[in-house]
C-alpha cells in the first residue's frame, strides 16, 4: 500500500515555476536533495488522477524518494509505501 503525505518543498525556479525541487521538508526535517534521478507526468483529465508531476529523488543521505506535485493545487506529497514506515 502506498500513502501521500504533504510535504513543503523548495523548488528551482527556472524557466518556469517550481521547475524541480531543491529540498522538502517532513515532519520538520530537512531533506536536501543531490539528484532528481526520473521525472514523469500524469496528465489524465480524469478527476481520479489529475495532472501532476512527479519527481524521484535522491537525498543527501543516499536514501530514494518520490515527490507528487499537484499542478492543480500546488501542493506537494511524499509518496512512499506503508511498510518503509514499519507501521
Amino acid at each position: 500500500m502506498k500513502d501521500l503525505f504533504a510535504v513543503t518543498v523548495e523548488c528551482h525556479a527556472g524557466y518556469k515555476a517550481d521547475e524541480y525541487p531543491i529540498c522538502f521538508y517532513w515532519d520538520n526535517i530537512r531533506f536536501e536533495i543531490e539528484e532528481v534521478v526520473d521525472r514523469w507526468y500524469q496528465g489524465d483529465q480524469n478527476s481520479d488522477f489529475p495532472p501532476a508531476n512527479y519527481f524521484k529523488v535522491r537525498t543527501a543521505g543516499q536514501k530514494n524518494y518520490i515527490l507528487k506535485h499537484d499542478t492543480g493545487t500546488g501542493n506537494w506529497f511524499l509518496w512512499i509505501r506503508e511498510e518503509t514506515l514499519n507501521l
